[in-house]
């Protein structure tokens, strides 16, 4: 099986490997502890600060093995100094005018792994982001959605 690359931002990058690092550094140790102090109570049949504590350590190593993962298939995604500003690629920031609602919103374009929707990062392969991808500044663009089509027309691109 081949491994997909993962896109990712200077900052995304360095955001999962501060994660990693936190996670194999200070995680382990804490719910190892944990585990530890769990076992002095005795009978681990009907312990349930012990099985907490494993269902963490168990989350934790499968984040790890995650984030080594996503990290060994990553690829940076550096500003290009030759690359038209007024053209949507990742690492850029949109906005975008709904023409329905007149509404206007803000996103900044990441690779899958980076996507935050509440911090306004939309993944090149969500609908928008793949609708978006390669435009310029000023063209209308059209999203297909489970309750039909949206229209945005993209009103600027920065880095």
């Amino acid at each position: 099986m081949v491994d997909k690359e993962v896109l990712l931002t200077p900052e995304g990058l360095k955001k999962l490997e501060t994660e990693l690092d936190t996670l194999k550094s200070v995680k382990r140790r804490e719910v190892a502890e944990r585990i530890s102090a769990a076992l002095d109570f005795g009978d681990i049949s009907e312990n349930s600060e012990y099985d907490d504590a494993k269902n963490e350590q168990a989350f934790i190593e499968g984040r790890i093995l995650t984030l080594e993962k996503l990290l060994r298939n990553a690829r940076l995604i550096e500003d290009d100094d030759d690359q038209d500003e007024t053209v949507v690629a990742l690492g850029k920031t949109i906005t975008l005018k709904d023409l329905e609602t007149s509404d206007v919103f803000e996103y900044r374009l990441v690779g899958s792994a980076e996507a935050d929707p509440a911090e306004c990062k939309i993944s090149n392969e969500s609908p928008v982001g793949q609708a978006i991808m390669g435009k310029s500044s000023g063209t209308i663009v059209e999203v297909e959605v489970l309750d039909g089509t949206l229209q945005y027309e993209i009103l600027k691109v920065a880095r």
